[in-house]
């Protein structure tokens, strides 16, 4: 199968879980031999990987670029991907006329819609509920649903907005969560026991506006109560892109340590005792918790945090809304071995349950290889997709021909 990726970003595993997820979609598509090609149109940064080194080519291509409509076409694709909505709404309408046969992906990382939806009811200090779900990118992200013919979503908690809220066909949908190997007996003996670590830990692309929010609550609302109570602890936060507004919040005599980008991960949550995610925002799920269950490290995090990780199982540490509870749960982990233990228990036994990819990968396979094989009725029974992709509701399409047409002059 040839495969092509058309890429929001260059991906930046080393920066992001959005970087991360991208490079476990490649690994799925590359376990059953494709021919992978990569094309974005944004420019390349210094922890962007290079994939010639696994044997991907790489393609550098325009927006709103009649260029595109060539290259697609004598790739001549099996498959494309889309590397969330705005990428489908930019080179959607172009596959579809250019490689009509092509069997077309959405992978939406996180729901959009979602996430700024309860952006804006945190903005305005009310409650989140369903009207916050009515915004513009749910509407544009929704249209770039039904437009494709398979949409990758993250989380359970995503999959049921979309089907029991906005309606969307099941069909439609292929629920395919992070995907990592076991954790063994192996994995544990490598991890730093509890009485070698020390200090809490937060990480997270700093551009990223829900790890943002994050960090100022942590350093208003919920680091001081933590450090009442240990008057020596640390946090150390890391993340990539650190502007100056993220760099003056580091205090050391508050113990509040600003330490940019991390050469690894896996290395500084290993180290650490607790990992604090105080999201309030964001939607899918969260890199970091993950690795914090794959380093061995309890985690304390809210409900919008810990969406979509557990499920019905043991959370790997806590879940608190208010910071007061917060902060006291980070305490009674950061000083209890006995609940530092379970809670590490209980990680070990979410990943091995949930988001192993020797299940997900031929899972994900097997229904992309089916939709594949029974293209034509399957577009058959999306009749909104198919009016969706009519002249008259195609304004992403001729504001980019306009815009062409225009930079022409």
């Amino acid at each position: 199968m040839k495969v092509l990726i058309l890429g929001n970003v260059w991906p930046e595993p080393t920066s992001s879980a959005a970087g991360n997820r991208m490079m476990q979609l490649v690994e799925m598509l590359q376990s059953i031999n494709s021919e992978i090609h990569f094309a974005c149109a944004a420019a390349k940064g210094e922890a962007s990987i290079n994939f010639s080194t696994l044997k991907i080519e790489e393609h550098s291509i325009k927006i709103n670029d009649s260029g595109f409509d060539i290259f697609v076409r004598d790739l001549n694709p099996d498959l494309v991907v889309f590397d969330r909505f705005m990428v489908e709404e930019q080179f959607g309408w172009r596959v579809a006329e250019n490689c009509p046969s092509a069997l077309r992906i959405l992978d939406t990382e996180d729901l959009h819609g979602l996430r700024k939806g309860r952006q804006e009811a945190l903005k305005k200090n009310e409650k989140f509920t369903e009207k916050f779900l009515i915004n513009d990118y749910a509407k544009r992200e929704i249209a770039s649903i039904y437009r494709s013919d398979l949409s990758l979503i993250i989380s359970e908690v995503e999959i049921d907005f979309l089907t029991n809220f906005f309606g969307v066909p099941s069909s439609l949908l292929l629920y395919l969560p992070f995907a990592v190997n076991e954790i063994t007996e192996t994995t544990t003996k490598g991890w730093m026991p509890f009485e070698e670590r020390s200090d809490f830990t937060t990480i997270g692309n700093f551009r990223h506006e829900p790890n943002w929010d994050a960090i100022k609550y942590l350093k208003t609302d919920i680091w001081p109560k933590i450090r009442k109570q240990l008057p020596e602890a640390k946090l150390k936060v890391y993340g990539s892109y650190p502007s100056q507004k993220v760099t003056q919040l580091n205090n050391d005599k508050e113990g509040f340590l600003i330490m940019g980008k991390a050469e690894s991960a896996f290395e500084v949550i290993g180290n650490a005792k607790i990992l604090l995610a105080p999201l309030r925002v964001g939607a899918g799920l969260k890199g970091k918790l993950l690795e914090a269950m794959q380093c061995g490290t309890p985690s304390v995090t809210t409900k919008v945090g810990a969406e979509g990780m557990s499920g019905n199982m043991a959370f790997n540490g806590s879940i608190e809304d208010s910071p007061v509870s917060f902060a006291d749960s980070a305490v009674e982990l950061y000083t209890n071995k006995i609940k530092w233990q379970t809670a590490q228990e209980n990680g070990i036994q979410i990943i091995n349950s949930r988001f192993l990819k020797r299940h997900w990968f031929p899972v994900a396979i097997n229904q992309i290889s089916a939709t594949f094989s029974n293209l034509e009725n399957h577009r058959l029974q999306n009749f909104t997709g198919t009016m969706l992709q009519h002249q008259s509701l195609q304004a992403t399409k001729f504001m980019s021909k306009w815009i062409e047409e225009k930079n022409k002059d």
